[in-house]
């Protein structure tokens, strides 16, 4: 199959995307959390270039795809709990916090739900309808499930210098708040886009 349009479009997307990786990478907040940040996108390109060739996908799914990269590469850089834009938000209406690792959590679900629909449909792991939404929320919470506990590992292993990767700012409910962004990402990604999803995918 291919994803009609050529490959063009794609390799733009990929420069961009190579590009912020490096900016993220020039003297962020400290190494370690940049690292930590980043590893998901670093895991992430070599599956999409391998698998190009044998099962491509939208463009629809790869702009999803770099915006999620891009969220966790400019936390990476500044981390989620000093994001500029975010501080100026936060004091600008004076909340209590920077919420920009809401906006990553709320990504964590959009994203990987329109992913997930993409493969449950394509081979026909379920009919498309209402089971495909459903377990397209289920596959973005179980990932966002996994990367708490992924946090929660990191934080045991590393004590302290986990800090600013668990972006905690002393909320104690603040795993519970990620799970919900989540949540709220794919149902909102699975009502508002399924649509134009499907007239994506026809196009393959």
């Amino acid at each position: 199959m291919n994803s009609g349009g050529g490959r063009g479009p794609h390799v733009s997307l990929l420069a961009f995307g190579a590009t912020v990786f490096v900016w993220s990478a020039i003297r962020p907040h400290d190494y370690f959390t940049w690292a930590l940040e980043v590893f998901p996108v670093v895991l992430a390109v070599p599956v999409l270039l391998y698998t190009y060739g044998r099962f491509r996908l939208t463009t629809l799914a790869y702009v999803l795809i770099l915006v999620h990269a891009t969220i966790l590469m400019v936390g990476g850089h500044y981390t989620y709990a000093e994001m500029p834009l975010f501080n100026w938000i936060r004091d600008a209406f004076g909340l209590a916090r920077n919420h920009y690792d809401r906006l990553g959590h709320f990504a964590q679900g959009f994203i990987p739900a329109i992913i997930a629909r993409e493969i449950f449909i394509r081979k026909g792991a379920v009919k498309r309808g209402g089971w495909t939404s459903f377990l397209a929320v289920c596959f973005a919470l179980a990932v966002s499930a996994s990367y708490e506990l992924i946090e929660w590992l990191a934080a045991i292993l590393t004590g302290t210098a986990a800090t600013a990767f668990l972006g905690t700012q002393g909320d104690v409910w603040d795993t519970q708040w990620d799970m919900f962004m989540c949540l709220a990402g794919a149902v909102t990604a699975v009502v508002t886009l399924s649509r134009v999803h499907d007239r994506a995918l026809e196009k393959l």
